[in-house]
């Protein structure tokens, strides 16, 4: 039986409105660095960036699936340097599976263990092994974001 997968289009003006409600929330944490995860956090790191006035955004890169096949793991790209912080917003725009939020968290716990991290996306799956500190949307289909739709040939 084939499973049929509905897109639910996630336009500029939703992402505009839902980012400065993740900012809102995320005020009290008062970050001192951002990681954005790869690739789906950089336009959410960016924007929350922008509206928490912090310069330090750096990047980790992941891969966890070939074209459509999920890997057996997750590989994880680039280093992070922290200097004098210790309060870092890890970004990712959705937490589906969880399993790269999960990697990426421990992953970063373990390297800098005195640092506080805490999770950020727009969107939240029940079904996901790992649930973000703060997020806005819970996510029931799959999230067609403007920006993997709207810059498409």
């Amino acid at each position: 039986m084939d499973i049929i997968h509905f897109m639910k289009y996630y336009a500029y003006e939703n992402f505009k409105n839902d980012t400065n409600h993740l900012i809102n929330q995320v005020k009290g944490f008062q970050p001192e660095a951002i990681v954005a995860i790869a690739r789906g956090g950089l336009t959410v790191a960016h924007a929350m960036a922008e509206g928490l006035d912090i310069r330090n955004v750096q990047t980790i890169r992941t891969e966890l699936y070939d074209k459509t096949t999920k890997r057996s793991e997750i590989t994880i790209f680039g280093a992070c340097t922290f200097e004098a912080v210790q309060r870092v917003l890890v970004i990712d725009d959705i937490a589906d599976s969880g399993d790269t939020l999960s990697v990426v968290m421990n992953f970063l716990a373990c390297g800098f263990g005195e640092i506080e991290f805490k999770s950020a996306t727009l969107f939240y799956k029940k079904t996901s092994v790992y649930e973000p500190h703060f997020w806005i949307n819970e996510a029931d289909d799959w999230i067609d974001f403007f920006w993997e739709r709207d810059f498409k040939n």
